[in-house]
């Protein structure tokens, strides 16, 4: 008699199958941040997770924030932060740490892509003239060197992509007058989904999905149109922090991405699980007109 347990690992494999057909050779960008950084098993479950994606033959990049790395490098180094409508302001000191802090987490990611074999080239949207930004204001209030992304050239990640690398892109780019400004990671993730023509955007974060009531933990949508995802923005069912998760994920939606998903972070290998079984494990939104993969009886 074969192991039960062999069978369900055939089975697993099996279920993948047409989601590996699906999308070989489809660009997945991937928006990888909150805990999932700092916890150094789940970042290696991440990155393991980033590679098989390239292995079976997906074409993977990786946009990393660094938030809370950033924080605590401010803090070590003695200076006091400003927040302006509940937003750190960034001044050219914490400008230039969180440019070295970022520069630091990207080459970490390289270095843990390449220790299971894959090619990687860190960039950041200085490079190629990848991110071009301009100032951005929070209710007409100056918060510093942040900026709004107002021009993608995505040149660079095809060119590395064609050449058979990783790109592993950090959120920082220039103004017109060359100077450097910090970028909200979801905004340069979407940003570069949709200049890229993306099949995929996946967002690693520090919430399960989107629920259709956040107070009952068995509401939890699988998949959603966006049609739907607009309406449970207008009737008030999304928490403050998802707004803006799902109005971006609405905005890629509208420039030409299929799929966005919303995963939590957390969970070990959530990305595989998420892209590679039928139920999934976070959120999909999807265009009006793409084709659902996940039924209520499955």
């Amino acid at each position: 008699m074969v192991n039960q347990m062999y069978l369900d690992k055939a089975e697993v494999l099996i279920e993948a199958l047409p989601y590996i057909q699906r999308f070989n050779r489809k660009i997945v960008v991937v928006k990888y941040g909150g805990s999932a950084m700092v916890d150094d098993e789940l970042k290696k479950n991440v990155i393991e997770d980033v590679v098989l994606l390239k292995l079976v033959g997906f074409k993977p990049i990786i946009v990393h924030g660094g938030g809370k790395e950033i924080s605590r490098w401010v803090g070590k180094v003695g200076m006091e932060p400003h927040f302006v409508n509940g937003l750190r302001v960034t001044d050219a000191d914490t400008m230039e740490v969180a440019e070295m802090v970022l520069g630091k987490v990207n080459k970490e990611l390289v270095t843990l892509v390449q220790s299971l074999g894959i090619k990687a080239v860190g960039i950041s949207g200085k490079d190629g003239g990848l991110l071009k930004v301009d100032k951005k204001l929070s209710n007409g209030e100056d918060i510093g060197f942040v900026g709004d992304i107002r021009e993608v050239n995505p040149k660079i990640l095809y060119d590395l992509l064609e050449k058979d690398f990783l790109p592993i892109v950090c959120p920082v780019g220039l103004d017109a007058h060359f100077q450097t400004y910090n970028i909200n990671a979801d905004d340069a993730a979407c940003a570069i989904a949709e200049a890229i023509n993306a099949e995929k955007l996946a967002f690693l974060t520090d919430i399960e999905g989107v629920y259709r009531d956040p107070s009952d933990p068995d509401s939890l949508i699988s998949e959603l149109r966006v049609k739907e995802a607009v309406r449970l923005i207008e009737q008030g069912n999304v928490g403050g922090g998802m707004i803006p998760k799902l109005k971006n994920c609405i905005d890629a939606i509208s420039e030409g991405v299929n799929r966005v998903h919303i995963l939590d972070g957390r969970i070990p290998h959530s990305l595989l699980l998420e892209i590679f079984t039928n139920k999934g494990i976070g959120t999909a939104i999807l265009r009006e007109d793409e084709e659902k993969f996940y039924h209520e009886d499955n």
